[in-house]
Order: C-alpha cells, then sequence, then structure tokens
C-alpha cells in the first residue's frame, strides 16, 4: 500500500489542553490498518506540524531516512515484522527519537520488551484521542526538558563569563548601528552567517540577535566553543554517538547537533575545529545529514548555522589549517564586530547597563560614573573590548570605586597606567596587559580570562614587545 501523507501549511496554533510543543512537531505513525491511520490522521493531522504516515516498517524506515521525527508511533502486530523487533533494530543503528508503542495486549512480556526496545511510553487498544494526545505531550515535554537541560549544563561547563548581553547589541554608535541594520536584514533569511571580529566584541549576542529575529526563535539556539572541546571527543560532542560505539559511550546520545534540531547551531571560534571534524562538517552544510559515531544510519537535521572566529580565515587557509572549501561555504553572509574602542562613546552606555545589572547580582550598590570616569572610559582602548569592560565594572563594585585614573588623573595600575598623562593608547594597552600578568603570577590563562582576551592574543603581544 502507497505511504500516505499529510503535509504542507495548516492552522498549528498551541492546543492549550497539550502543550505548546505539538503544534510544532513533526509525527510519524507506524500501522498497517488503514482504519487506524486515518483516525490518527484526523486526531493528530490538525494539531501537529507536519504527520507521516507508513503502511508497514519498510516504508518507516524509508520515512526516518528522509526526515526528522520528533515521535514516532508504531502498532506493534504487523505483518512481515512486529513493532518491537523494528523499534530494536532502528535503534541499534541510529534513531533517537521517542517512540510510543500501541497494543492490544497488556501482557508484562510485551510491557518489557517495549522498554528494552527503547519504547517511552505505550497506550493500549481501543484508545481514545485524548489518551493518544496525552501520551505525544507527555513525550514532547519531556524530551524538551531533556534538550535545554543538557544545552544549559552544556553551556555552564563551556563559559565561566556571566552573559549579561545575550540578547541584544547595545550602542548608539553608527559602527554598531550598521551590524545591527545588518542582522535584521539577514535574520528572517535561511543563510549561513559568519561573524568575525577580536574576542569579546560580541559575536555570541549577535548570533542570539539573529536567532531571536528569525522564524527560528522558538527553537533551541545551541552555542557551541569549538576551541573549548578537546579534539577526541568533538565530534561524539557534535554529532553523538551509539552504546558502545568507542570506549566509555555506556549508551546512546544525540549530539548537539540534533539537540539544535529545528533551531539555530552556533559555532563560535570554528578556526580551531579539527581538520578532520572540518571534513564531516562540510558534509553536514551540504546534505543536511549527520551521522552520529557508530551509526549506519545519517539522521536528516534542519538547522540555521552561524559561525564566528576572531582569526583571519583567510590566512588559516593559506597556511593550511582550514579547508578551503569549508570557508567558501561558510562565508556566504559576513558580519564584522567592530572593536569597542571604534565604537565612540557606546563604553560609557555598556558600563551604565553592566554597574546596574552586575550591582544587582553582586548584590552590591552601584558606583557612580561622573564625568572624569566618562572621560576615561570613551579614552581607553579596551583591547579585551566589551568583555574587559564588564571586569572593570565588576572590580570597581567589588572596590567600591572606579581605579584612581578614573576619578584623579592619577596612574592606576588596575586599569593600566598613563591613562590620564597623555600617554599613548599602545602604551597604555601594554602596561595594563603587564600589569595584570604580574598580578597573576605571570600566568598566562589567568591573565588572559581577566583581562578578557585569548591566551593566543596574549602570547601575540608579548612576542612583539619582545621582539
Amino acid at each position: 500500500m502507497p505511504t500516505e501523507t499529510v503535509g504542507g501549511l495548516r492552522d498549528t496554533s498551541a492546543d492549550p489542553e497539550f502543550g505548546p510543543w505539538l503544534a510544532q512537531a513533526s509525527i510519524l505513525v507506524v500501522d498497517d490498518e488503514p482504519g487506524m491511520r486515518n483516525f490518527l490522521m484526523r486526531t493528530l493531522g490538525p494539531r501537529c506540524k507536519r504527520l507521516e504516515l507508513a503502511a508497514d516498517t519498510n516504508e518507516a524506515s524509508l520515512k526516518l531516512d528522509q526526515h526528522h521525527f520528533d515521535v514516532v508511533i508504531l502498532d506493534n502486530i504487523m505483518p512481515k515484522k512486529n513493532g518491537v523487533e523494528w523499534l530494536a533494530e532502528q535503534r541499534a543503528i541510529g534513531f533517537f527519537a521517542d517512540a510510543i508503542l500501541m497494543t492490544a495486549y497488556a501482557d508484562l512480556e510485551t510491557a518489557i520488551q517495549a522498554l528494552r526496545a527503547g519504547a517511552v511510553d505505550f497506550i493500549l487498544k481501543p484508545f481514545r484521542s485524548n489518551q493518544l494526545l496525552n501520551a505525544v505531550a507527555r513525550c514532547l515535554d519531556r524530551s524538551r526538558l531533556q534538550r535545554e537541560n543538557y544545552v544549559l549544563r552544556y553551556e555552564l561547563k563551556a563559559t565561566s563569563d556571566h552573559i549579561l548581553l545575550r540578547d541584544r547589541l547595545i550602542g548608539e554608535s553608527s559602527a554598531i548601528a550598521g551590524v545591527r541594520e545588518t542582522i535584521a536584514r539577514v535574520a528572517p533569511l535561511p543563510t549561513s552567517v559568519l561573524l568575525t571580529g577580536q574576542s569579546g566584541t560580541g559575536k555570541e549576542v549577535a548570533a542570539r540577535s539573529l536567532h531571536t529575529l528569525s522564524d527560528r526563535s522558538a527553537k533551541p539556539f545551541v552555542p557551541v566553543n569549538c576551541g573549548a572541546i578537546p579534539a577526541d571527543m568533538i565530534e561524539s560532542e557534535l554529532f553523538g554517538h551509539l552504546k558502545g560505539a568507542f570506549t566509555g559511550a555506556e549508551r546512546a546520545r544525540e549530539g548537539l547537533f540534533l539537540h539544535a534540531q529545528g533551531g539555530t547551531l552556533f559555532l563560535d571560534e570554528i578556526s580551531e575545529m579539527p581538520p578532520a571534524t572540518q571534513s564531516k562538517l562540510l558534509r553536514v552544510l551540504e546534505d543536511r545529514k549527520v551521522r552520529p559515531v557508530g551509526s549506519e544510519r545519517e539522521v536528516p537535521v534542519d538547522l540555521r548555522f552561524i559561525f564566528a572566529t576572531n582569526a583571519e580565515l583567510e590566512k588559516e587557509v593559506q597556511a593550511g589549517r582550514f579547508r578551503a572549501d569549508l570557508f567558501f561555504r561558510i562565508n556566504v553572509m559576513q558580519i564584522h564586530l567592530p572593536p569597542l574602542k571604534e565604537r565612540g562613546g557606546d563604553s560609557v552606555e555598556l558600563a551604565m547597563l553592566f554597574m546596574k545589572k552586575l550591582s544587582a547580582q553582586l548584590a552590591m550598590p552601584e558606583v557612580p560614573i561622573d564625568a572624569a570616569a566618562r572621560r576615561a572610559l570613551a579614552t581607553y582602548d579596551w583591547p579585551g573590548n566589551v568583555r574587559e569592560l564588564r571586569n572593570l565594572i565588576e572590580r570597581t563594585l567589588i572596590l567600591g570605586r572606579f581605579p584612581e585614573a578614573f576619578g584623579s588623573g592619577a596612574t592606576a595600575p588596575a586599569l593600566g597606567e598613563g591613562m590620564g598623562d597623555g600617554g599613548s593608547l599602545a602604551d597604555v594597552e601594554r602596561r595594563h596587559i603587564l600589569a595584570v600578568l604580574a598580578a597573576c603570577n605571570n600566568q598566562r590563562d589567568d591573565a588572559a580570562r581577566q583581562l578578557g582576551i585569548s591566551r593566543k592574543t596574549i602570547d601575540r603581544k608579548l612576542a612583539a614587545w619582545d621582539g
């Protein structure tokens, strides 16, 4: 029997009785009885975003290769192969979505087999439509919470910064206004975006703005720092893996690509991605499918990709450290984030925002930003950009005052000597970095975290100064 399909545009407004996620869900129904398929089509079709119907497990397997599904609703007793056997086979070759088993037999053995095969719920025939809809809603809520928790844990592990500017780019300068205008134009499009700029200029903030202004805003935004994941783990983290795929893989796990399904995947520090993973990423961009480690199946993904780097990728390509074909594939729409020193008075506006939010976060009174402090904020070079400014405001709140250079014109190692005495910006930057290094006992990693810049930036500047 040919596969029946229900697709196209429909009214998918959220049904409050069955939660907000059903209207966005993609569901596959596998049942050999035309009457049951018709009943499920009438029950689910008007309520979900996409519904596919398959008459047997062979057709269902083809569907899984072609599309991503959030839930599979599966009859157990079918010709050729029963539902439990088919589900176990699919789990073994790379199938991660929730499955609900329909059965007319309530014996304990069937329930045990269903759980072992990877079913998350099962319902007894005959059943009412509300029973089915509640089971689907439970699956969607469960998977949504699991993915959100995983992404949040990953974010907490990947960064120690307090992220205060997650949703918008602050500032009235022409430089940042131009960036905001470009983001507004490209956000509604499916086009991949490459964000460039120095460390600390707000590339993740720009990526979140692109996501928020897109039609994917209700779906996950998953940020990944490619430089923070060990080279031997990055493929598993991104693509996921099956149980037993490598030593220590005690259970199957979805990767970050699948956690971002339907939403936006932000790959920061893309220049740090190992060459072998660059090749696999290129395949994903071309085919829109990912193959978990140890899997025989390529899983379809629907993602918006945003990339970011503080390196000059053209030079990385010339040096052989970055694939030329991948560079041309991701460099469709490039947006450059200007350094803070090129943003005029934005440093004062950002300082006021950080002061308000961090004072509430630290439960400390705000420190007034007087005229002298405003002048110093506006004229300093900010080698660590917005991140360094945020760190300065936090230190100011802890000390209860700005560094002396802001108020009296005297030198202040906490910010960089010479800010008020006419020294060049390059001299200010050099003295500031050396002062922080000395305070950190020359531990460059610690100094980089305090300054809000990368370790590579410190290494490069020290080498230049020694030369």
